[in-house]
């Protein structure tokens, strides 16, 4: 049974930011979304578990293998796609592939060629196979993205901000295509986008400021809040007001005037209506300090 576990993980820049403060998650086989806003730490996670730089305190431990000790053999059978995915843009997304194929040790030249036609029919980009990669739209990148890290049929796939840029229906590929991965595979999806958590998880974790402040089921998580969130429209200048008397978790314009949702547990009258919870509201309301 593939699984991740991480216990109290904390990491000080020399800058003085405390970009993890002793988080501690158990990730097992399957879709994970660990979702924050820029500066969370969330890179630092990803990074942390990828063997790409070392926590000052606490482990991560991939099945029985202790990442900090056996980055090495972490590496083997680790598949990731940071947040900046250059390509080399003269060469063909078919090359490309089998280059990286021979760096990661398939030398077998009929062994790699087989692998690499199926990786990229399983990213549907077999038909674009001989187009320099300069040529690809940002999704088709993403895809090649996702093609390189499972060169290695790997047990553990981080992708960091995967979807950021796409069009709808090149994100909806890309989702189908994680799904399927995260079958036989532990699969974190790092993100601030709300929508590709609730899409695609069966667990996931809200970090900020360096710590876990939620982990759950984003379904059971929703049902949690559920009853407790109430939604008005009001004029600009009352906002502050709002801010200080109710528990404001989100807020945003239509036809110009703000729209806000709070958090109570009992009805606030005042001309609020009770509206169902979304993923959007646990979010904001474990970002704006609920």
């Amino acid at each position: 049974m593939n699984s991740l576990t991480i216990k109290n993980l904390s990491k000080t820049y020399a800058n003085g930011v405390k970009a993890l403060q002793n988080v501690s998650l158990e990730i097992p086989k399957g879709m994970f979304g660990l979702l924050g806003p820029n500066g969370a730490g969330k890179s630092t996670l990803m990074r942390t578990i990828a063997t790409l730089q070392d926590a000052d305190e606490g482990s991560v431990v991939l099945d029985n293998l202790n990442v900090t000790n056996n980055k090495n053999a972490v590496r083997r059978v680790l598949g990731y796609l940071p947040q900046q995915f250059g390509v080399y843009p003269k060469v063909s997304a078919e090359a490309l592939l089998n280059h990286l194929a021979v760096l990661k040790g398939i030398t077998n030249k009929k062994e790699r060629d087989e692998l690499v036609k199926a990786l990229l029919h399983k990213t549907n980009l077999y038909e674009a196979k001989k187009r320099n990669l300069d040529g690809y739209s940002g999704g088709m990148k993403q895809r090649f993205g996702i093609a390189q890290a499972l060169l290695n049929s790997p047990k553990l796939l981080i992708v960091d901000e995967p979807t950021a840029g796409l069009d709808p229906a090149e994100r909806n590929r890309f989702y189908n295509l994680l799904s399927e991965v995260g079958e036989n595979t532990i699969v974190i999806l790092s993100t601030h986008i709300v929508e590709d958590v609730k899409e695609l998880c069966t667990n996931m974790a809200i970090i900020n400021q360096g710590q876990v402040v939620l982990k759950g089921s984003p379904l059971k998580l929703i049902e949690n809040l559920e009853g407790k969130v109430y939604q008005k429209t009001i004029k600009k200048q009352e906002l502050e007001w709002y801010k200080q008397e109710y528990t404001v978790i989100n807020e945003k314009l239509f036809l110009g005037k703000p729209i806000i949702n709070i958090v109570s547990e009992s009805d606030p009258k005042n001309g609020f209506m009770p509206i169902p919870a979304g993923l959007e509201d646990v979010y904001f309301s474990q970002i704006n300090n609920y």
